[in-house]
């Protein structure tokens, strides 16, 4: 099969994980099996694997409610997400955190943060930490990258604003990624913002902006590739609106009688991991058979953390008296 310049292939299988994953969690959640509720990621999966295939694990990101997507695109176990799902003591917060506050700062990822726009500031001050810092602890002149998701109802909280003027008035390394999924919850973009397009706000601050369209990876690849190698080199913060869409409730007590049938449809037509199946089989970097192996083994990963999950030990009660900071 051709080499591509992109390993596509392997941002199939990150954005497939994701979806099995996510969907996985939804019937175990219905089974009441997990004992939180649930923001699922279906359908966003282009943005948190566009993004995260150029970060390093020493590069931060800072996630939001809806954080499983985000956690498994920067390299997050499994198993140490399902178990943490399941509240159990082999969690990656150790059961204490649930679906909301998933992440694991040994591959880079702060546990998120559920309060809108609440993860913003703290990856605003991670980039000013690695600017700091990067002459004793960085070598060849470049800069850890902190990167901060975040959905358009949170770009109208003080904190977008404030961090973003921070950001630019400092020139730090930081990638600001608004996943304008179209509805804060049940609220329509068109209702909240006078301004077309979220990237707009990026001219208020003086710094680089673009809008891309979110259900295309290799377009979320290329433009976040950009923006990080700009601010590896010192040009400073750069605001990334991706255009996508949640193709289940907010959370898991939404009937989605916001939306209409068809508008569901046209977005269904453009999932992500439909296109770029596509795109593989059309170019010839992939067969049938292929795909089906992919399938097979993102699958077996699944299985194996809820395996895992379901034999971890829950934690024993005075284990809520540790990792407390006073």
């Amino acid at each position: 099969m051709p080499e591509s310049s992109v390993n596509e292939l392997a941002l199939y299988r990150t954005m497939l994980t994701i979806r099995r994953f996510e969907e996985r969690c939804n019937y175990l959640y219905m089974q009441g099996r997990i004992p939180s509720t649930l923001h699922l990621y279906i359908g966003q999966e282009a943005v948190a694997t566009g993004i995260c295939a150029h970060l390093r694990p020493d590069d931060i990101i800072a996630s939001t409610h809806r954080p499983h997507g985000h956690a498994i695109a920067k390299g997050v176990s499994l198993r140490a997400i399902m178990a943490e799902l399941f509240a159990k003591s082999t969690g990656c917060c150790k059961g204490k955190g649930g679906s909301m506050h998933v992440g694991d700062m040994a591959v880079g990822m702060i546990p998120a943060i559920a309060i809108v726009g609440g993860g913003i500031p703290v990856a605003t001050g991670a980039a000013l930490a690695f600017k700091r810092l990067a002459p004793s602890t960085d070598s060849g002149g470049t800069s850890r990258v902190s990167v901060a998701f975040f959905g358009e109802g949170a770009t109208n909280e003080g904190a977008f604003h404030e961090s973003l003027n921070m950001a630019a008035i400092w020139q730090l390394p930081a990638l600001f990624v608004c996943e304008n999924n179209l509805y804060a919850a049940s609220t329509p973009v068109a209702t909240a913002f006078r301004v077309p397009e979220i990237a707009a706000r990026g001219a208020a601050y003086g710094i680089p902006a673009e809008t891309v369209d979110g259900n295309d990876v290799l377009a979320v690849y290329e433009a976040a590739g950009r923006a990080i190698e700009r601010a590896r080199t010192g040009g400073g913060p750069t605001l990334l609106e991706c255009l996508t869409y949640r193709q289940c409730g907010h959370s898991r007590s939404d009937p989605r009688t916001y939306r209409t049938k068809a508008e569901e449809e046209v977005w269904t037509d453009r999932d992500p991991i439909k296109r770029l199946a596509e795109r593989l089989l059309v170019g010839s970097l992939i067969t049938e058979a292929g795909l089906a192996d992919v399938e097979k083994g993102v699958i077996a990963s699944v299985d194996d953390a809820v395996a895992f999950a379901e034999a971890s030990p829950s934690p024993e009660p005075e284990d809520a008296l540790l990792h407390v900071f006073g």
